[in-house]
């Protein structure tokens, strides 16, 4: 199905169901010429990353337009990529710093690589899972967070945006395509940061 509905830029939060979407156009984005043996190789690891994110896109000249102008492009989630969304204050309970630049190094340090990013507006962190991802825990449990998976779009940043300016950037960019955030490690997060709150985490029989 074609997506029609809001840009990004124009949602509270950088997700949204297909239900409630506008589409937009535009046209592609030059490589810029970079010189030095680590900024070449730096624009050839977004290149590739923009490529592997762009299979999210159902029109990759719209998203490319999209990067282009605002900085961020509608992808589709459930297919290539899902993502959990977190609310921040969560995310910097658990590690125990509300300063960006301290929670994106403890997230860094916390995940076996994968990708993070956080939509300043909203303060809401998004981390890209793999598609079939299966968020089986409730609102109750763990209150804010959220997988969004088939049926949901995502405004993801473009994969340059790793400094915290604009509407949103990458805490944790994605150093080579399909690198994602294993699961698991997304849950722990979420339980830390629950027990730093004081909310503790209570278990449900479908922890197993």
């Amino acid at each position: 199905m074609s997506r029609s509905g809001s840009t990004p830029e124009n949602a509270a939060a950088l997700d949204v169901t297909a239900a409630g979407l506008l589409g937009s156009g535009g046209a592609g984005r030059d490589a810029q010429q970079l010189e030095g043996t680590g900024l070449v190789a730096c624009r050839e690891r977004e290149l590739a990353v923009s490529h592997w994110l762009l299979g999210a896109a159902d029109d990759t000249e719209t998203a490319r337009a999209q990067w282009r102008e605002q900085g961020i492009a509608l992808l589709g989630c459930g297919g290539i990529l899902s993502a959990v969304r977190i609310p921040a204050p969560l995310v910097w309970a658990a590690a125990d710093a509300e300063d960006l630049e301290t929670a994106d190094g403890f997230l860094r340090r916390w995940f076996d690589g994968g990708a993070v990013f956080m939509d300043l507006h909203s303060h809401l962190y998004y981390v890209l899972v793999p598609g079939f991802a299966t968020w089986r825990w409730s609102d109750r449990e763990f209150p804010g967070v959220g997988c969004l998976g088939r049926d949901h779009f995502l405004g993801v940043p473009e994969p340059q945006l790793t400094r915290p300016r604009g509407r949103a950037y990458w805490s944790v960019p994605m150093d080579s395509p399909a690198e994602l955030t294993y699961l698991d490690e997304v849950v722990e997060l979420v339980r830390r940061g629950r027990a730093a709150q004081g909310g503790g985490y209570r278990r449900s029989a479908e922890d197993g």
